[in-house]
C-alpha cells in the first residue's frame, strides 16, 4: 500500500513538473516567436523594396546611357550629313579621311561609313570589308531609311556575316533622297549591357520587338519562352516607366526581373538576377535570426527544466514534511488517546461493578419494600447506560491509537452493507430517514479487515442519519466496480457542510456535532483505514442540497484476476 502511495506521489509531482515546464516555456517562447516573426515581416517588406529600388535606379541609369550612346552616334552622322554633300562624301577618300576623323574622336566604335543612292546602291564605301557596290534595297533598315530621317536598325549578321547594327540617316541631293550609313561596334556596344552586373547571378540583355536579343547573354535563355516573351508584351506598354517582376524561368527558377524601355520604344533593356541571389543578405539575416532564436529557445527551456525541477522537489519536500507531521501529530494524538481511554476505563468498569452490586442488594427483601426503589432503579439504569456509552468512546480512542490491526478476511461488499443498514434501520425509522441501496451485482470480495472496513461504513451512514435527524430525507448507498477499485458511495439529502470546514473533517476531534454527541474521531479514524488500504475517500457538499462521500478501495492482485474472469 506504501509502495502504491509512493507511485502516486511520484506520479502526482511529475504531472505538475510537466505542466508548470510547458506552461513556463509557452508564455516565455510565444511572445518571442510572435515578435521575431512580426520583425522579420517587417524586415522583409523593407528589404525588398529596398531591393526594387536599387534595382531600378541601375537600370534607369544604365537605359540613360545606353540610349545617350545611340543619340550621340546618331547625332555624329547627322552631323556628317548637314555638314557634307552627297558629291563630297560620295568620294571613297573623303569618306575615308571622314571615318578616320570619326574613330579618332571615338574609337573603333564606328566600324564603317557608306553612302548610298536611291536605289539602294552602296556608292561609296570607306571600312575594312569590301562592301563597294553593295545593295541594299531589300534590306529592312534600308526601307524603313527611305521613310524616316533616321534609322537605328537592330542586330543582325548581313553581308559581313558578324553582328552589328546600323545608324543611318536620309538626306534629299537635287530632289532624291540619298542614304548615309554607318556601322557601329557591336563588341562596344554590346560591352555597355554586359557591364550591368550585380551578385552572382544578375546580368542584362537588350531584346527587340520580336523578342530578338540585340546583345549577347551570360547564360542561354530562350526569347520566344518563359519571361522574355513575357517582357516584349509589358515591354510595349510601359514605356518610359521601370517595370519589377518576378517569374519563374525555363527551368522553374524564380527571378527578379527589372524590365525599361530604348530607342523609343524599340527595344526592351530586361536586368535579370535570381531571387535568392537578390535577397541573400535577408536570408542571412533570416539565418542569424532563426539562431538567435532557437539559442534562446534552448536557453529559456533550459533555465525552464531546472527551474521546475528545482521547485517541484521543493514542493515534494514540503509535502514529505507536511506528511511527516501529519503522521506525527496522529500518533501523538493517537497516544493522548490510548493513555486517556486507559485511565477512563478502569473508573469506569468499577462504576458499573458497583452499580451491578448496588442491583444485586436492591433485590434483597429489606430493599424491596423502599419508597425509593424506583428511583434507585432509574439512577442504576442510567449509569449503566452512561458507562456503556463511556465504553463505547474509550473503545472508538483506542481504535485510532492502535489503528484498527484486524484480522484480514474476504469481504463481500453488498452482504456488508445490508448488515449494516439493517443496523441502522431503527435509527433511520426514528431520524424520518429513507435508506436506499444499489449495489453491483457479482462485486468481487475485498482482502481487507471486516471489523474496520465496517467500521468506516457504519461511521458514514450515522453521520448522515445524524445531520438528517431533524429534517428527515434520503440516504443512498451504491456500490460498483470501476477500473479495478471497489467504489462505495454514500448521498444524503441534509444539509450540507460549510466549505470552509470540507478541509477539516478529517481532523482527529474536530466535528460539527453538539457538545455530548460527537468526538471528532470517526472521520478521521475512516480516513486512516481506506488510506492503509491504499485507497481515497472524497467528500463533496452542498449547503441545503446534501453530502456525497466516495470511499474508492483497489482490489488485491488476486481480487483482480477473479474480476477479470467473473
Amino acid at each position: 500500500m506504501d509502495d502504491q502511495n509512493d507511485q502516486k506521489k511520484t506520479s502526482y509531482h511529475y504531472a505538475l513538473r510537466r505542466n508548470m515546464l510547458l506552461t513556463v516555456i509557452i508564455v516565455s517562447i510565444t511572445p518571442m516567436i510572435l515578435v521575431s516573426a512580426l520583425l522579420l515581416y517587417q524586415f522583409r517588406i523593407s528589404y525588398r523594396e529596398k531591393v526594387h529600388a536599387h534595382l531600378e535606379t541601375l537600370v534607369k541609369k544604365h537605359k540613360r546611357n545606353i540610349d545617350n550612346f545611340l543619340k550621340e552616334k546618331l547625332a555624329d552622322i547627322r552631323f556628317m550629313s548637314d555638314t557634307f554633300t552627297f558629291e563630297e562624301l560620295s568620294d571613297e577618300s573623303f569618306l575615308r579621311d571622314r571615318l578616320e576623323d570619326l574613330q579618332a574622336a571615338f574609337g573603333p566604335v564606328f566600324v564603317d561609313l557608306g553612302v548610298i543612292n536611291p536605289n539602294g546602291v552602296q556608292v561609296a564605301y570607306a571600312g575594312p570589308f569590301k562592301l563597294g557596290k553593295a545593295l541594299y534595297s531589300e534590306a529592312d533598315w534600308f526601307q524603313k531609311a527611305k521613310e524616316k530621317e533616321y534609322v537605328i536598325s537592330d542586330v543582325f549578321l548581313g553581308l559581313r556575316g558578324l553582328p552589328h547594327f546600323i545608324v543611318a540617316v536620309r538626306e534629299n541631293s537635287n530632289g532624291d533622297p540619298w542614304i548615309l550609313r554607318a556601322t557601329i561596334d557591336f563588341v562596344a556596344f554590346n560591352d555597355l549591357v554586359q557591364n550591368i552586373r550585380i551578385g552572382e547571378t544578375g546580368f542584362a540583355y537588350i531584346l527587340n520587338k520580336k523578342g530578338e536579343f540585340q546583345t549577347k547573354t551570360l547564360i542561354d535563355v530562350l526569347p520566344t519562352k518563359g519571361p522574355c516573351a513575357d517582357f516584349v508584351e509589358t515591354g510595349k506598354k510601359i514605356q518610359d516607366r521601370i517595370c519589377i517582376t518576378e517569374k519563374a524561368d525555363e527551368s522553374g527558377n524564380n527571378n527578379l526581373y527589372v524590365t525599361a524601355s530604348l530607342k523609343d520604344g524599340d527595344w526592351f533593356l530586361v536586368f535579370r538576377q535570381r531571387t535568392s541571389d537578390a535577397f541573400a543578405d535577408f536570408r542571412n539575416a533570416m539565418k542569424v535570426a532563426i539562431v538567435i532564436i532557437v539559442l534562446g529557445g534552448l536557453g529559456i527551456t533550459t533555465m525552464a527544466f531546472f527551474l521546475t525541477r528545482r521547485m517541484v522537489g521543493r514542493i515534494a519536500e514540503v509535502d514529505k514534511e507536511k506528511e511527516i507531521m501529519k503522521t506525527g501529530k496522529l500518533a501523538s494524538v493517537g497516544e493522548l488517546a490510548s493513555g486517556i481511554a486507559h485511565e477512563i476505563n478502569n473508573p469506569v468498569a468499577i462504576m458499573v461493578e458497583e452499580a451491578g452490586w448496588i442491583q444485586d442488594l436492591l433485590e434483597e427483601e429489606e430493599f424491596g419494600k423502599s419508597e425509593n426503589l424506583d428511583e434507585f432503579e432509574r439512577a442504576l439504569n442510567q449509569i449503566r447506560t452512561q458507562g456503556k456509552r463511556c465504553k463505547e468512546i474509550t473503545h472508538k480512542l483506542l481504535s485510532f491509537a492502535r489503528k484498527t490491526d484486524s484480522r484480514i478476511q474476504d469481504v463481500r461488499i453488498d452482504d456488508l452493507i445490508e448488515e449494516l443498514v439493517s443496523l441502522s434501520a431503527q435509527k433511520a425509522k426514528y431520524s424520518n430517514v429513507t435508506i436506499n441501496t444499489d449495489i453491483q451485482p457479482d462485486l468481487p470480495e475485498l482482502k481487507v479487515s471486516q471489523t474496520e472496513l465496517q467500521q468506516v461504513i457504519f461511521n458514514l451512514i450515522n453521520n448522515a442519519l445524524d445531520a438528517m435527524e431533524k429534517k428527515g430525507g434520503d440516504l443512498n448507498i451504491t456500490g460498483s466496480l470501476e477500473d479495478n477499485h471497489i467504489i462505495i458511495e454514500l448521498e444524503d439529502s441534509g444539509p450540507g457542510i460549510p466549505e470552509s470546514n470540507i478541509s477539516r473533517i478529517f481532523d482527529p476531534f474536530f466535528t460539527t456535532k453538539p457538545v455530548g454527541k460527537g468526538t471528532g474521531l470517526g472521520l478521521s479514524i475512516c480516513y486512516g483505514i481506506i488510506k492503509k488500504l491504499g485507497g481515497e475517500i472524497k467528500v463533496r457538499s452542498v449547503i441545503d442540497e446534501g453530502t456525497s462521500f466516495r470511499v474508492s478501495i483497489p482490489l488485491s492482485k488476486d481480487n483482480e484476476t477473479k474480476s477479470d474472469t467473473v
